[in-house]
């Protein structure tokens, strides 16, 4: 088992998904955890699959997270917003102490061509995906290297080295992604500090699950979001989906120190998948 006692970790996006897997996992392992989501109310008209819990959720999060015995805290965290980043992290390291590990899982995506992609799409998807990542990690990056310790996961995709139709700008993200996470392993090497992307193909979340109903509105062709998650899973060749929990339980050996040596890497978790 890896024991991550007495270190204290961020996760955005950490409500659902992947983002909620890893941080059940860090704190399973005895880390305190902190995660950040955007929390609005159902809005009519949104063009982006990603899911945004209600207020309602806040308490549910903080609650199944402090059953592990950890500090937990739980609050609204808009990665596209400098001061409300900072701001979350600031009352984080006041709540559950300096951050010793950045996990950044939040992230969006829509199905749309390059042909009549707005701006304003682009900007938010490469903005939480990419941007918001290098947000965060400068609000605590300079920290890890002061003290001399420090463990950064991206949560990146296949996108980042394969394309796929209608998601220019989710591919672009997570292809810049990576370049961010190669920088900041280079500048945190000699402190301590490492910084690896995650690079998994489809995984069995809400969002995914929003991003196929977004196919199957787009495409038609008669077929259910069901039909062509199964579609997907047989096209994987060990012939099902990966779970958020294989992406967490990698994830929190990557903040162990047994993975020290492990840093620039983007690691692809894809059941012999090319995407």
């Amino acid at each position: 088992m890896t024991n991550l006692s007495g270190r204290s970790a961020i996760v955005t996006g950490g409500f659902s998904g992947m983002g909620f897997a890893i941080a059940s996992a860090l704190a399973k392992a005895g880390a305190n955890v902190a995660v950040g989501s955007y929390v609005a109310p159902p809005q009519a008209g949104r063009v982006d699959a990603a899911y945004y819990p209600g207020a309602d959720e806040i308490e549910r999060v903080r609650s199944a997270l402090a059953a592990h015995g950890t500090k937990v805290r739980a609050a609204h965290l808009d990665v596209r917003d400098s001061d409300l980043a900072n701001r979350f992290m600031a009352e984080t390291e006041a709540a559950i102490g300096p951050t010793d590990i950045l996990v950044n899982a939040a992230g969006t995506t829509a199905e749309q061509p390059v042909c009549g992609h707005s701006d304003e799409l682009w900007d938010k998807i490469v903005d939480t995906n990419l941007t918001g990542a290098f947000r965060t990690t400068r609000a605590v990056l300079p920290g890890m290297i002061g003290r001399g310790w420090g463990r950064i996961v991206n949560i990146g995709s296949t996108a980042a080295s394969v394309g796929w139709k209608d998601n220019p700008a989710y591919c672009a993200s997570k292809a810049g992604l990576l370049g961010l996470t190669r920088c900041v392993a280079l500048e945190g090497a000699a402190h301590g500090v490492t910084c690896v992307m995650i690079s998994p193909t489809w995984v069995e979340t809400e969002l995914m699950r929003r991003n196929v109903a977004q196919v199957v509105e787009r495409e038609g062709k008669g077929r259910t979001a069901e039909a062509v998650m199964d579609e997907f899973r047989r096209g994987n060749p060990q012939g099902r989906m990966m779970q958020p929990e294989e992406i967490a339980a990698l994830a929190v050996f990557l903040c162990s120190d047994l993975a020290k040596g492990i840093t620039m890497e983007n690691i692809q978790v894809t059941g012999g998948a090319l995407w």
